[in-house]
């Protein structure tokens, strides 16, 4: 059994991660992985198996915060759910496969991967660029694309869905609220089928780790699930009141400096 020390940082990460998503319509997981990387890495687990057991257990984690934070929004009229429902079988067809391509790949490049995408992620949120609107209207053709592309990359990042989601919506003219609660309503498909394709593809894989199934950690996902699931709400309270621009940059410069730091450590595997 984990440590009282690991659990209690699992919980902090929970609230954190919950609040966050709440509030950005973002799943954490540009925290939530290289913390729990090493986390895991303290704990003695093996080296070529902490970075593809931080995402499948990031994933999983979103299950619970996605769904209330899907709850939050909706219930304020904030989640279109036509294009939801056009982006989600492109959304788990892109996570399943690209979670099962994961557990093929060494620690190493799925780390480069996941910190260069974070430099991404940063850099935008910190200067909160938003692509210049397009009229176009959106077709089912290009919404089915568009999430084949988003679960994908959140697969491998466990971070994208939310990132993605929000700039394509901004590109498309919606406003800002409806594109975060939409945005959160596609962490839900993203996470089951990033969940699953991280279950199976790691089954094998991890026979010898204690308290595992698959890619996932299963008192890490417990402990931030059931945290996650009471501060999400809270994040998406404090949305409508809070200076989103300061919280975004914070968000964007420690979400770097973990994830710089999770290439330095894992890189080399």
């Amino acid at each position: 059994m984990p440590n009282i020390e690991s659990l209690e940082l699992y919980i902090v990460l929970g609230a954190f991660v919950g609040f966050m998503a709440g509030l950005l319509g973002v799943g954490g997981g540009g925290l939530l992985v290289p913390l729990l990387a090493s986390i895991f890495t303290a704990q003695g687990m093996s080296a070529g198996h902490v970075v593809h057991l931080a995402l499948g257990t990031s994933l999983t984690s979103m299950i619970v915060s996605s769904t209330a934070s899907i709850r939050a929004h909706s219930a304020r009229g904030a989640v279109e759910w036509r294009i939801v429902g056009n982006m989600v079988p492109g959304i788990i067809v892109g996570a399943f496969l690209a979670s099962q391509a994961a557990a093929k790949l060494d620690s190493g490049s799925i780390s480069w991967f996941f910190a260069l995408f974070m430099a991404l992620v940063a850099t935008r949120m910190f200067f909160d660029w938003q692509p210049q609107p397009c009229l176009k209207p959106m077709t089912v053709r290009e919404l089915i694309g568009v999430g084949l592309g988003i679960g994908s990359v959140s697969a491998l990042a466990a971070v994208g869905g939310g990132f993605l989601t929000v700039a394509y919506l901004g590109y498309k003219n919606m406003d800002m609220k409806r594109a975060v609660g939409t945005s959160a309503a596609m962490g839900l498909p993203i996470a089951v089928a990033g969940t699953v394709g991280y279950l199976i593809g790691g089954w094998s894989e991890t026979s010898g780790e204690p308290h595992t199934l698959g890619f996932i950690h299963v008192p890490a996902f417990l402990a931030i699930s059931i945290v996650s699931f009471v501060a999400a709400p809270l994040g998406a309270r404090c949305s409508q009141s809070l200076p989103e621009i300061v919280l975004k940059r914070i968000f964007a410069v420690i979400s770097l400096v973990l994830s710089i730091k999770m290439l330095l450590s894992f890189a080399r595997l």
